[in-house]
Order: structure tokens, then sequence, then C-alpha cells
């Protein structure tokens, strides 16, 4: 089995899954990407596929898709994308190893690119006691 760039939640899951069926026939999913921005540094994005690019790495759960962008993907690598309702906000949220801070609003967070020797000497390590 390959290494799944991030995770989803049920709860992502389920909600990616109404955006989709109420965006129409056109829609497949959603795709997740950062760029720069906010008073941390970077975003979290989210938009809508109608055509989905070769180039993206595939996340699946309960037949959901998640596009990663390319660009993205060495700081999301471990992440897990969660949907939480509060009594102030609803909205997707990431649990992500590699974020070194977040803003005070929470809107932005500052990431570092994943340590590919680590995980890969991690995986080395479950696998050995598997």
């Amino acid at each position: 089995m390959g290494f799944a760039v991030m995770s989803m939640t049920e709860a992502a899951a389920a909600r990616v899954r109404a955006i989709v069926e109420n965006s129409g026939p056109e829609a497949k999913g959603v795709r997740v990407g950062i760029k720069k921005g906010g008073c941390a540094g970077m975003e979290y994005t989210i938009d809508l596929v109608t055509e989905p690019n070769a180039k993206d790495d595939l996340v699946e759960r309960d037949g959901v898709r998640v596009w990663v962008e390319p660009s993205a993907v060495l700081y999301l690598l471990g992440t897990e994308m969660d949907f939480e309702t509060t009594t102030l906000r609803s909205g997707f949220t990431f649990t992500n190893p590699n974020q070194t801070s977040a803003c005070g609003c929470g809107e932005s967070v500052e990431l570092k690119p994943a340590d590919l020797a680590a995980l890969a000497a991690q995986r080395q390590t479950e696998a050995a006691h598997s």
C-alpha cells in the first residue's frame, strides 16, 4: 500500500460529499493546497474540482475524493483533515505535524516542509514491529 499524503476524518469526508452533491454533476471532489497569506505566512486553500489534475495526489475515504496540489505535498505530509462546527464557526481544520505556529485567529499558519528522512525511518521502524 502506498503512503497517503494526508488523511480525512469521517466528518471531513461527509462535508466534502455534501459539497460535491450540492455543486452539480461536474463536481468530482475538492483540491487542497496552500498559499502565502495571513499573518502567520500561509493559508490552506480548498477549491471544487471538476477536472482532476493528473499531477495532484489523490486521497479517498468512503468514496469521497480530495486532491492535493503538488506544491503543497511536502507541507501536508501526515496531515489529518477534519470538519468541525462550533458556536462561532464551521469549517475544515487541519492537524498538521509540519505546522510550527498559527496566528491568533486560526486563519493562517506557519509550515515547514516535512522531514522525508525522518518519515522514512519511522515507516521502517513501524514495518519492523508489525
